[in-house]
């Protein structure tokens, strides 16, 4: 299994997109990774847009990044809600700062703009917040996925499966 002995993080908060929480979760566990669910607080539940629920395993400020080879953001509407918590934004920039795989998809965007981690890095996302990670300095491309470095971005859950690849490909040179 590719990521055999790698942790990873998806982080979770109300209203994130199912597919892109769902997808990522259980591909992350079926390449071997032992997956964790981070979000504001331990053991809490939380709910998608869709009506999907998941609970989360750890809270963020009780998580230290040394010990993780990647962290996925979900989209929909949970990064907007994710990004007002000091200790979310805080773990983003430290996995990014230690140059660990910090992947986005969607509106995931925001939590890298809140993170401060775009200046002069080219990422992709939903269209809608294309100005909001340029106006964070960030380099923006319309394409299904986009690696910057361990910094992977893609726009949509149509590109689920070139996302996941190259988050995989990344967290196994982690």
């Amino acid at each position: 299994m590719e990521l055999s002995g790698k942790k990873a993080i998806v982080l979770i908060e109300d209203m994130y997109n199912d597919y892109e929480y769902i997808y990522p979760y259980y591909r992350l566990l079926e390449a071997g990774a032992d997956v964790q669910v981070v979000g504001p607080k331990a053991g809490q539940v939380y709910k998608g847009k869709a009506g999907t629920t998941a609970k989360s395993t750890a809270a963020a400020a009780d998580v230290n990044p040394v010990d993780f080879a990647g962290l996925i953001i979900p989209g929909g509407y949970a990064p907007d809600i994710m990004r007002r918590h000091a200790a979310m934004v805080g773990l983003v920039r430290e996995m990014d700062a230690q140059g660990k795989v910090v992947a986005a998809i969607c509106h995931a965007g925001w939590m890298l703009a809140s993170a401060k981690i775009l200046k002069d890095r080219t990422v992709t996302s939903f269209f809608a917040i294309k100005d909001d990670l340029i106006h964070a300095g960030a380099n923006w491309v319309d394409q299904d996925v986009m690696e910057d470095g361990k910094l992977i971005t893609s726009r949509t859950p149509d590109d689920l499966p070139a996302f996941m690849r190259a988050v995989i490909r990344a967290m196994q040179g982690a």
